[in-house]
C-alpha cells in the first residue's frame, strides 16, 4: 500500500491507521478447527466470507452449527429455570478446565432430560394440589351453606309448631305449610347440586347465563373466598367465588355443567350426609399434607440440579459460543477440490505476520498432522479496513470520531487533535473551576472504581457515562483552566494570581462601577481582572472578549483540518489537490478571515477603538475608500485590496483546473488503449477517475460534467461554508454566556437572597435549591448542552475540511469480542 510523503513524517499510532495485508492461508481438514480457535484466541484476523453465493444450509459445516445452536437453546432452557427459582449463576473461573465438546453435549442432553422430567413431574404434582386446595375451600364454604340452610329450616319448623300450639290463631299461610309437612316423602321432587368455584370477575355473568339457560328452574348460591386461590390450570392466583346450585332433572344438569365449562368454573363433589362431609375434609387435608411434602422434595431435587448447573454454566455457555463462532468462521472458508483442505482469506495488520504464522503452526503440532498450513500475502487492490490501536483512554475519543464515519485506510485521523481540541471547546462554552471540580471529582470515582464498575452490568446512561469516564476528566481539567481565564467559581471571582489591578480613586466610588476606578498595580497575570465581575462594563467586556476569543479559535482549528488535508494529500502522493484545492482553501479562508483574525489581534494589543464590523463590510463594498479611523496599520487600504483579489482568485482556482487536469490525466493513461499505469503517476487521481483495469481492453468512459458538477459543487460548499462555518463558532461565545449569567442567578437570586433573611430554616432551603439547579441545570443539562455543541465542531466545522469518513472498520474473528448478550 502506499506510504508516499508519509514515510518521513514522524511515527503516531493514531495518525495512521495499521498497514494492513491480505493473507490467504491453506489450512488440512485435520487441523482445521484447531487453527481456526488459535486464532480466535490471536483476535487479529477478519476472514472474507469466500462462501457468499451459499445459502446457510448448503455450507460444509452446518450440521455442527446446528448442534451448537442446540447446545446454546438448551443452556438458555437452564438459565431460564435457574431465574425462576432465584438461583445465582457462578462466574467464569480463569482456571477452567479443558472440556471435550461432545462430553459436554452428551452431559447438557442428560441434564436437560433429567430436569425437564422433574418439571414435569412437580406441575402434575402442584396442579393436583391447587385442585385439593380448591376442594378443601369448596368443602369449607359449601358445608356452611348447607349448615345454615338446615339450621333456618329447623327455626321455620319450631316457629311453625309454637304458632299451632299458641293461641290458635290462624294464618293464611299455614294450611298450606302444614299441606308441605304433611306432604308423602315418595311425591315429593328430588333436586341435585353442583358445587365448585368460579372467577370473581365472571360471577354476575355466571349466574345470569344459569338462570336464562334454566329459565329460573335452579337455586345458586354465591360467597366470595376472602384470600386469592391458585388456580389449577394457570398457575395464576386468581380472586373466585365458591357456588353452589340446586337444579333439577337431567336437562338442567347437562346445561349447567356446559356453562360451568364455558365460564371454566371448576366443580368439585359435595356429599350431602354430616359424616360423609367430615370424612371427605379429612381426608383432603391428609392428601393436602402428602403432596405438600412431595412436592417440597422434588423442589429440593431441581435446585440440586440447578445448582450444579450454576457451578458450570459460564464455562458451558463460554465453550459453546466460542465452538459456535469457530464452525462459522469455518463455513467463511473454502473447500479444496480434493476436500483435504481448507482455503481461506483476511485482512490482517502487517506487524500480526509472526503471530498468525505461530498460531498456524502450534495447530498443525498438537493436531499431529502430517501437512503444515500454507500461508501467503496477496496482492489486491480491494480497500482494506481501518485499524487504530486504542487503549482505554483514547478508545472513547476515536469512537466519537467513527460516529460520524470510519477512516478510510491510512487516512489522517481526526481523533489524534480530538483528544485535545474537543475536551478544550467544551471548556470555553462550560469555563468555571468550581463546576469543574465537581465534574472531575464524579469522574475520578468511576476511573478509581473503573475495574468494579466494568465487572458490573450497569443501566444505560451509567454505562454511558462510564465509557466516556476519560473524556469527562479531560473536560473537568480543560473546565477547571477556562475557569481561571474566566475567573469564575460558581460565578464568583477571587484574586487568585494577584491584587486587581484596579482600585477606588476615592471613598465615594462605588464596587458596582468601573467610574472612578484607577489602575494602580501591574495587569492582573492570568485571566479575567475580578474588579470586571459586577461591574456595569463586565458585559460587554465579556461578550467583546468571548465573541473575538471564539473566532480565533474558529479559524485556528479550521487552518488545523486544512493543513491535514495537506498531509493527506502529501501522503498518498495527490499533487492535484495539494495545488488545486489545499493552496486555493488556505488563501481564501485566510484572506478573509485569517485577515479578521489578526486584526483583532492587532487591536487587542494596540487598543484601538476601529470599528471591525465596519472595516470587513466596506472591505467588499467599498474597497476603495479611505479607512479613517478604522485604519488600524499602514497601507492597510491595500493589503485588503490584494486580499480581496486573492479571495476571487482563489475560487476559480479550485473550480476550474481540476477537472481539466482529470481529463487530461484519464486521456494519457488510455491513449493508444494501453492500461499500464504511467511511472509516478498520481494513486488518489486514479482512485478519483474510478479507474478499474481488471486487465480488460475496455475503454472506459470519463464523465467530464459528473466531476465539474461535483467540483462546483465542492467549491461552493466552501466558500459558502467558510462564512457560515466561522459564524458557527460564535457558539462558543453563546454558550459561555448562557452558562455564566445561569451560575450569576443562582448565585444571587437564591444563594444570596436566602443568606439576607438570617433565619436558618430559609437558608437551608435555599442551599438545598441552589444545589439542585446546580447539579441539575449546569452539571447536567448544560454539561450535555456543550457536549453537544463541541460534537458538532468537529463533525462539521473541522472533519468536513480534510475527512472523507467512508472505510470500514476491522472486525477481526475474536473470542474476546464475544458478546454476553445471547444471540
Amino acid at each position: 500500500m502506499p506510504r508516499g510523503g508519509g514515510g518521513c513524517l514522524p511515527p503516531m499510532d493514531l495518525m495512521r491507521s495499521e498497514a494492513m495485508q491480505l493473507l490467504q492461508v491453506i489450512i488440512p481438514t485435520e487441523s482445521a478447527h484447531l487453527a481456526v480457535s488459535n486464532l480466535g484466541e490471536l483476535g487479529l484476523i477478519q476472514f472474507k466470507d469466500l462462501n457468499a453465493d451459499k445459502s446457510p444450509f448448503q455450507r460444509t459445516f452446518a450440521a455442527q452449527i446446528k448442534r451448537t445452536g442446540e447446545m446454546a437453546r438448551k443452556l438458555r432452557y437452564f438459565k431460564e429455570q435457574m431465574s425462576k427459582a432465584g438461583i445465582q449463576v457462578s462466574p467464569l473461573q480463569s482456571t477452567e478446565t479443558a472440556l471435550d465438546f461432545d462430553d459436554m453435549e452428551i452431559k447438557l442432553g442428560e441434564l436437560e432430560a433429567e430436569l425437564i422430567e422433574v418439571n414435569a413431574n412437580d406441575e402434575k404434582l402442584q396442579r393436583t394440589y391447587n385442585e385439593l386446595m380448591e376442594y378443601s375451600t369448596v368443602l369449607r364454604k359449601a358445608g356452611e351453606f348447607f349448615y345454615s340452610a338446615q339450621r333456618s329450616a329447623a327455626a321455620q319448623q319450631t316457629e311453625l309448631g309454637a304458632n299451632q300450639s299458641g293461641s290458635g290463631e290462624t294464618s293464611l299461610e299455614s294450611p298450606l305449610l302444614e299441606q308441605d309437612m304433611f306432604t308423602d316423602a315418595s311425591k315429593q321432587v328430588k333436586l341435585g347440586s353442583l358445587s365448585g368455584l368460579v372467577p370473581k370477575e365472571k360471577a354476575m355473568a355466571f349466574e345470569r347465563i344459569l338462570f336464562r339457560a334454566t329459565r329460573g328452574n335452579i337455586l345458586l348460591r354465591q360467597e366470595s373466598v376472602d384470600e386469592l386461590v391458585t388456580d389449577p390450570q394457570s398457575g395464576e392466583k386468581v380472586s373466585k367465588n365458591t357456588f353452589v346450585v340446586f337444579y333439577s332433572g337431567e336437562r338442567a344438569k347437562a346445561k349447567i355443567l356446559k356453562i360451568c365449562d364455558a365460564f371454566r368454573a371448576n366443580r368439585y363433589p359435595f356429599p350431602e350426609d354430616l359424616a360423609k362431609q367430615m370424612h371427605t375434609i379429612e381426608e383432603v387435608s391428609g392428601k393436602i399434607k402428602e403432596l405438600k411434602a412431595t412436592i417440597n422434595m422434588g423442589l429440593a431435587h431441581r435446585d440440586t440440579i440447578l445448582k450444579s448447573i450454576a457451578s458450570e454454566f459460564e464455562h458451558w455457555n463460554h465453550v459453546t459460543k466460542k465452538e459456535k463462532s469457530i464452525y462459522h468462521t469455518l463455513n467463511m472458508l473454502s473447500v479444496d477440490v480434493t476436500k483435504k483442505c481448507l482455503v481461506g482469506e483476511g485482512w490482517s495488520p502487517v506487524f500480526a505476520t509472526n503471530q498468525v504464522q505461530d498460531a498456524l503452526q502450534r495447530a498443525t503440532l498438537e493436531s499431529k498432522s502430517q501437512v503444515g498450513s500454507i500461508f501467503q500475502v496477496l496482492n489486491t487492490k480491494e480497500s482494506p479496513p481501518t485499524y487504530f490501536q486504542t487503549n482505554k483512554f483514547t478508545s472513547a475519543f476515536q469512537e466519537i470520531v467513527d460516529a460520524y464515519g470510519v477512516a478510510k485506510y491510512q487516512e489522517a485521523n481526526p481523533g489524534v487533535f480530538t483528544v485535545v481540541t474537543f475536551p478544550f471547546l467544551f471548556a470555553v462554552m462550560f469555563g468555571d473551576w468550581g463546576h469543574g471540580i465537581c465534574l472531575l471529582l464524579a469522574t475520578l470515582y468511576l476511573i478509581i472504581r473503573e475495574k468494579k464498575f466494568a465487572s458490573q452490568k450497569l443501566g444505560d446512561i451509567m454505562e454511558m457515562m462510564f465509557g466516556g469516564r476519560y473524556i469527562i476528566m479531560m473536560m473537568a481539567l480543560f473546565s477547571i483552566y477556562t475557569g481561571f481565564i474566566y475567573n469564575e467559581f460558581f460565578s464568583v471571582p477571587f484574586e487568585l494570581f494577584a491584587k486587581s489591578a484596579y482600585a477606588c480613586r476615592d471613598p465615594s466610588c462605588g464596587d458596582a462601577t468601573t467610574e472612578g476606578l484607577i489602575k494602580v498595580r501591574p495587569t492582573y497575570p492570568f485571566g479575567v481582572d475580578p474588579v470586571w465581575h459586577g461591574s456595569r462594563s463586565e458585559l460587554p467586556f465579556l461578550n467583546s472578549l468571548k465573541m473575538k476569543m471564539s473566532i480565533l479559535l474558529g479559524v485556528s482549528q479550521m487552518n488545523l483540518g486544512i493543513m491535514m488535508s495537506y498531509f493527506n494529500a502529501k501522503f498518498f502522493r495527490n499533487n492535484v489537490n495539494i495545488f488545486y484545492q489545499f493552496i486555493p482553501q488556505l488563501l481564501f479562508l485566510n484572506s478573509l478571515f485569517g485577515y479578521l483574525s489578526m486584526l483583532i489581534i492587532i487591536k487587542w494589543c494596540t487598543g484601538s477603538k476601529a470599528d471591525l464590523y465596519h472595516v470587513m463590510i466596506y472591505m467588499f463594498l467599498s474597497p476603495t475608500d479611505d479607512m479613517g479611523e478604522n485604519e488600524l496599520f499602514p497601507h492597510q487600504k491595500y493589503v485588503q485590496q490584494a486580499l480581496l483579489v486573492i479571495a476571487l482568485i482563489s475560487v476559480p482556482w479550485m473550480l476550474i483546473p481540476k477537472p481539466f487536469i482529470l481529463k487530461n490525466e484519464h486521456e494519457r493513461r488510455h491513449q493508444g488503449h494501453q492500461y499500464a499505469q504511467l511511472e509516478g503517476a498520481d494513486e488518489s487521481v486514479i482512485a478519483e477517475l474510478g479507474v478499474h483495469h481488471e486487465e480488460s481492453n475496455h475503454h472506459e468512459e470519463f464523465e467530464f460534467s459528473e466531476v465539474f458538477v461535483h467540483q462546483l459543487i465542492h467549491t461552493i460548499e466552501f466558500v459558502l461554508g467558510a462564512v457560515s462555518n466561522t459564524a458557527s463558532y460564535l457558539r462558543l461565545w453563546a454558550l459561555s454566556l448562557a452558562h455564566s449569567e445561569l451560575s450569576t442567578v443562582f448565585y444571587d437570586k437564591v444563594l444570596l437572597l436566602t443568606l439576607g433573611y438570617n433565619n436558618i430554616f430559609i437558608l437551608a432551603i435555599g442551599v438545598v435549591i441552589f444545589i439542585f439547579a446546580t447539579v441539575g441545570v449546569l452539571l447536567v443539562m448544560e454539561t450535555l448542552s456543550a457536549f453537544l455543541h463541541a460534537l458538532r465542531l468537529h463533525w462539521v466545522e473541522y472533519q468536513n475540511k480534510f475527512y472523507e469518513g467512508d472505510g470500514y472498520k476491522f472486525a477481526p474473528f475474536s473470542f474476546a469480542l464475544i458478546s454476553d448478550e445471547e444471540e
